[in-house]
Parts: structure tokens; C-alpha cells; sequence
């Protein structure tokens, strides 16, 4: 069946969100008094929920684990400032002709709603995307499919006319786990070994070759 919708991923799929994210992780772990850990540490955690982050991090209270969301926000608020997170090469052309071409185009995060649709205001993808899917928005967090089964009961689309697109495994997952095809990006948080690993049926290292890998999958 012909591919008619394209979820993607946000933070190391469309937005060069890393030093950002590692730098306000350590910054909380550092104002909580936690165990220090590595850039590389913290880079491994990315794409899950902002508490699992930590959790996973660090052995820890459920309680603990709160403190640090809270601190993290505010953090991140704080470093945050406008034009510190770019979209990667070729990203807002690539969504602009995908679109054109007439896809439905969609994110499903494990960012926070109000953050998340801030980066999509700014990043000026608004005009492209036409759903947002946050981790607030359903029970179960990436790997689970839940994101990918809401973003399509909402669209319509069926799991065959469906891409899920990411950077991490846990994108990957997802889609695999929703019977979604799936492409892998290595230029963001993930290794190509890893999307190799969590069964991406494609892997790409530029984000405008999911054109010639859509043009492939039509009937």
C-alpha cells in the first residue's frame, strides 16, 4: 500500500537537540547532589520520558525522580533562548516537499507538550505538521505503539499507509511494535548499529534521503 503519512520523531530527527539536553541533564544532576555521569551516558538516555531519563540514569527514588523533572524544567527554561536549537541539514526543506507532495506529516515526542509545540513554533515547522503527539498525551511511552495507534486512529490513515521516522531505538520500537515501516536516522542521538539492532527497515545519514526511500515503497 502506498505511504500516505510520515511520523516523525523531534529531539535528533528534526531538532539538533543534544548539547542542550545533556548539558541541562547534568546541570540537574549536579544541583541534586546525584552521582555525576558522562556526556555519552546521558546522550543514551535521550527519546525516553524526561523521568525515565533520570531513573534509568541513576538508581534512585520514585520521589527523587520527581525532583529532577522539576529541576530539569527549569533549566531548561532558563537555557533555552531562542536559536540555541537548530533543525538538522535539509529538514525544513525535506518536510516542505514531503508535504507538497501531499504526506500527512506528524510528531510523536517523548518531549513535554508545551516545550514541544514551542520548537514547532519557532523552527517554523507549523506550516508542514499537522499533529502533535506528546508523551502527555497517551498512558504508554515510546517503545510502546501507543503514540503511533492515537496519531493514526486521529488521521484515519491505516498502519500500512504509515512511516514512522527516528533517531533513537526507541522510535524504532515503536514503530515496529505499531506494524509500522520504519527509517532510522544516524546523525542524531542513536548509532546506525542501533537502528540496525532495533530492526529499521531503512537507515539513512541525510534526512532529505527519505524522499528516494518513499518514492521506493509505492506500489
Amino acid at each position: 500500500m502506498m505511504k500516505k503519512i510520515i511520523i516523525l520523531d523531534f529531539d535528533g530527527t528534526l531538532g539538533d537537540t543534544q548539547t542542550l539536553i545533556i548539558n541541562t541533564m547534568q546541570k540537574t544532576i549536579k544541583h541534586l547532589g546525584l552521582p555525576p555521569r558522562s556526556r555519552e551516558q546521558c546522550k543514551k538516555m535521550i527519546g525516553l520520558p524526561l523521568k525515565q531519563t533520570f531513573t534509568n540514569l541513576i538508581s534512585m527514588s520514585d520521589e527523587m525522580g520527581d525532583k529532577c523533572v522539576e529541576v530539569y524544567k527549569k533549566i531548561f527554561e532558563i537555557d533555552n533562548t531562542h536559536g540555541v536549537v537548530p533543525l538538522f541539514p535539509h529538514v525544513l526543506d525535506t518536510l516542505k516537499q514531503l508535504h507538497e507532495k501531499g504526506y500527512t506529516l506528524t510528531i510523536a515526542s517523548s518531549r513535554a507538550t508545551q516545550s514541544l509545540m514551542e520548537f514547532v513554533q519557532h523552527l517554523n515547522l507549523k506550516p508542514y505538521i499537522s499533529l502533535v503527539i506528546s508523551c502527555e498525551d497517551v498512558k504508554n511511552p515510546k517503545p510502546q505503539p501507543d503514540m503511533v495507534n492515537k496519531t493514526l486512529a486521529i488521521t484515519g490513515h491505516a498502519t500500512e499507509e504509515a512511516v514512522v521516522v527516528g533517531d533513537a531505538r526507541y522510535d524504532i520500537m515503536m514503530g515496529r511494535n505499531a506494524g509500522c515501516t520504519t527509517i532510522g536516522v544516524t546523525y542524531g542521538n542513536g548509532t546506525k548499529e542501533e537502528m540496525e539492532e532495533a530492526g529499521a527497515d531503512y537507515i539513512i545519514d541525510d534526512f532529505a534521503d527519505i524522499i528516494t526511500h518513499l518514492e521506493g515503497m509505492k506500489d
